[in-house]
């Protein structure tokens, strides 16, 4: 992940982990870009010593440009409103958003996701139910908040069902 994102993400940057889970991600980007990388999530799930922040999955209590790029590594699917979740972090980031996402674009991958959903939801209990959404659905949200996309890139193995996307956004503005 970090060597898909390095051409955009300078060292010593700063960066927020949105839904960082067990911190493997933002532990790797900050040694990786040299840098401190801060997670948030609903629940304190860290298995890595980042610093850390609980949110209510809908307002992050930072301020407005208080990072120079935001992360959310196959989030946004398990979030009660990722909508909410974009704008939060576009009003967070001064530069870029790095979105991984999982896309439903076919029957098998659609099964594959509604389980993914079911499972996870069981699992952890989540009250907030799993929702996919494929890639044009995604691109038309991150066009009605005014986000450009820069850079995508399918980052799946061809041989897995369900096809993962990077997506690069530029935060307007910025």
């Amino acid at each position: 992940m970090c060597l898909e994102c390095e051409e955009f993400i300078k060292n010593k940057s700063k960066i927020l982990d949105i839904g960082c889970g067990s911190a493997i991600v933002a532990n790797t980007f900050q040694s990786f870009f040299d840098t401190e990388v801060i997670g948030v999530d609903v629940i304190d799930r860290r298995i890595f010593p980042i610093a850390f922040s609980l949110i209510d999955g809908k307002r992050i209590n930072f301020p407005d440009n208080s990072f120079d790029n935001v992360l959310i590594a196959y989030t946004l699917h398990h979030s009660q409103d990722p909508i909410a979740l974009l704008k939060e972090a576009k009003r967070i980031a001064k530069h870029r958003i790095f979105i991984y996402e999982d896309l439903p674009e076919d029957f098998l991958s659609k099964f594959i996701c509604y389980f993914h959903s079911f499972s996870f939801d069981k699992f952890f209990g989540n009250k907030d139910k799993t929702t996919f959404k494929t890639e044009d659905e995604w691109l038309e949200v991150f066009k009605s908040l005014d986000l450009k996309l820069v850079h995508d890139k399918y980052v799946s193995l061809n041989f897995e069902p369900v096809k993962k996307k990077l997506f690069v956004l530029e935060v307007l503005g910025a």
